[in-house]
């Protein structure tokens, strides 16, 4: 089969490699569509310890079931997405319902081969039908938008008002920028501003949610004049725009990890009383909620997401990294579709 590997910093290639084996427990799926992520991005980089060469990344995707270890449980010509953290299920944070806490979690496109390929083998625990009328492109977006139906509902449990009440800032136009925004919108939120640097993304957002945009190196919003902001990029400057921004009481939901640690104003968390939040990936549960929301378009048209051939990966990550691509997502579709 062929599959994008990570070769070395700044370089992926389409190589051959062996189809998964069929083991107990778990599914062979062929993949439909496959997304690129921001975290594909930093291994591409070569920012990623954890992601090395050789490795095929990716881990948004839907697919259909070609092979199957327990017909009772999943049948051969579903469709499904899949939750890829592969977590043991056994751990206080499984047991609880925080299973994207597992301390012996692994991952799909991290410590086991990715989905931007044309099959790949999945645990049959982690597949998630979809519905028949929903198109593969869209399934595929249902990890990054668990996770910001995951941040966004953390956050909205922090608030102290109802969201619609809410002025809120989310800081990147990227896809998970534009999955929250259009996410907060359905949910009620009237007062919505997106900051993104790429001119590029910022005619998207635009185009595609209808809400303010800013460019915060140019025009930086006023401090202190946000209930709630959204850091979904994750960098030095984008945590001190968020301290910044948010009023006394208010709330920071950071999401991004684009940076890995750097200081931040503790003296205004402190005295103005902030309630700053982590979170990290999403649940079973929020995978599942997730499409059903997408099937309901609690996100939207997704009109903005652009496609591509599988074999364009290579020129897809160049693009991306280069700021050369508007879209907050692409997605990538083996040619034999």
């Amino acid at each position: 089969m062929k599959a994008i590997v990570y070769t070395q910093p700044d370089a992926v290639a389409m190589l051959d490699r062996d189809m998964p084996a069929l083991v107990p427990g778990e599914l062979l799926l062929r993949i439909d569509a496959s997304g690129i992520c921001g975290s594909d991005l930093h291994a591409y980089h070569g920012h990623d310890p954890r992601r090395k060469p050789g490795l095929v990344l990716g881990h948004e995707f839907a697919g259909t079931v070609v092979a199957s270890s327990d017909e009772s449980r999943m049948r051969v010509g579903q469709r499904v997405t899949a939750n890829p953290l592969i977590t043991c299920g056994h751990c206080d944070y499984c047991l609880q319902g925080r299973d994207n806490l597992c301390a012996n979690r692994g991952m799909v496109g991290m410590n086991r081969p990715g989905a931007l390929s044309e099959y790949l083998a999945i645990p049959i625990r982690c597949a998630i039908p979809i519905p028949d009328a929903m198109a593969s492109v869209s399934a595929a977006l249902t990890e990054p938008a668990a996770t910001a139906l995951h941040a966004v509902n953390l956050t909205m449990r922090a608030m102290s008002r109802p969201l619609p009440e809410a002025r809120v800032l989310i800081i990147g136009g990227g896809a998970i920028g534009m999955l929250t925004g259009a996410l907060v919108s359905a949910y009620g939120c009237r007062h919505l501003c997106i900051a993104e640097t790429n001119a590029l993304r910022q005619a998207s957002v635009r185009r595609h949610l209808g809400c303010d945009v800013i460019d915060p190196l140019a025009d930086a919003p006023a401090d202190s004049s946000f209930d709630v902001v959204i850091d979904a990029v994750g960098a030095a400057p984008t945590r001190n725009l968020a301290i910044a921004a948010i009023r006394p009481g208010g709330v920071i939901m950071h999401i991004g990890l684009q940076a890995w640690s750097s200081e931040i104003d503790m003296r205004k968390l402190t005295l103005a009383e902030i309630t700053l939040l982590g979170t990290y990936t999403y649940t079973m549960a929020d995978m599942h909620a997730t499409v059903r929301a997408l099937e309901a378009g609690s996100f939207g048209a997704l009109d903005w997401v652009e496609t591509r051939a599988l074999s364009d990966a290579p020129a897809a990550f160049a693009d991306l990294a280069a700021g050369r691509v508007a879209a907050g997502k692409v997605v990538l579709l083996p040619e034999f579709h």
